[in-house]
């Protein structure tokens, strides 16, 4: 029986041209956590769920969606990481269950200035190329692994969701220069891009989140597009996904252009 599964997909930054000079604004990137739909259902769900059990013990009807802003920041359900025993154990759980989990990472970051700059004229917008390129990608692995599957993403309001549908129904209708319509087809279990708000308690919208903050920072870091630093939780999710998660080539093993994009 063919293995069936979902990319679930996260953004950091916004698709906003107009200030692109600005440092706070300039990349955009799109995250996507490729896992099989039985994994997801038998392994991850569950322990996820455990785990907020564990930690969080919170208002029952009010279900505890994991943000890692929110999580930095301490708020809500996550003040209890203000203790430092409960944060290293919090810690431990966390890389403990990234290193486990079995599941495929692909992150696209666009320099939204230098894309402004080369086109001038017509021009991609910026959270729909960034699409395009992964779905690509997930196609591709689809493909290599013979097996189909959907995608999800996080809602991002009325227009914007209608746009990003429209544009995923056209690439799964057309296809793209370097993956024919057929492939997207056959692989691609549905026309129609999945969205779901954040409140809807995901399991891999949020595993999702958790990722792709220190994955985007860590690319433009290795691009030398920000400053050099230390992030060091962050820097250990991103060993973790330099290690065993980042979509290669499947002969020479590189990560460059399979897991890891830089776009223009």
């Amino acid at each position: 029986m063919m293995s069936l599964f979902r990319m679930y997909v996260d953004e950091v930054g916004n698709h906003d041209l107009k200030h692109a000079e600005d440092p706070n604004q300039r990349f955009l990137s799109l995250t996507g956590v490729m896992v099989e739909s039985e994994h997801m259902r038998n392994v991850v769900k569950p322990e996820l769920a455990e785990m907020k059990r564990r930690f969080f013990r919170g208002d029952p009807d009010e279900p505890v969606i994991l943000h890692r802003k929110d999580i930095i920041d301490r708020r809500g359900p996550f003040k209890v990481l203000r203790d430092a025993d409960s944060e290293a154990e919090f810690n431990h759980w966390l890389l403990e269950a990234l290193t486990r989990w079995d599941f495929v990472v692909v992150t696209v970051v666009i320099d939204k200035l230098a894309h402004r700059e080369q086109y001038r004229v017509w021009r991609h917008h910026p959270y729909h190329y960034c699409m395009q390129v992964l779905v690509e990608r997930f196609v591709l692995h689809l493909d290599e692994s013979d097996a189909r599957g959907d995608v999800m993403a996080e809602s991002r309001g009325g227009k914007e969701d209608l746009k990003l549908k429209q544009c995923y129904s056209r690439l799964y209708s057309e296809g793209t220069d370097f993956v024919a319509h057929e492939m997207w087809q056959s692989r691609l279990t549905s026309r129609e891009l999945k969205v779901k708000p954040k409140a809807a308690d995901i399991a891999g919208l949020q595993l999702a989140d958790l990722i792709a903050y220190p994955s985007q920072k860590h690319i433009l870091r290795e691009k030398e597009l920000i400053p050099q630093g230390r992030e060091v939780f962050g820097d250990r999710i991103v060993e973790i996904l330099e290690r065993t998660k980042y979509r290669r080539d499947k002969s020479a093993g590189a990560i460059w252009g399979f897991g890891k994009k830089l776009l223009p």
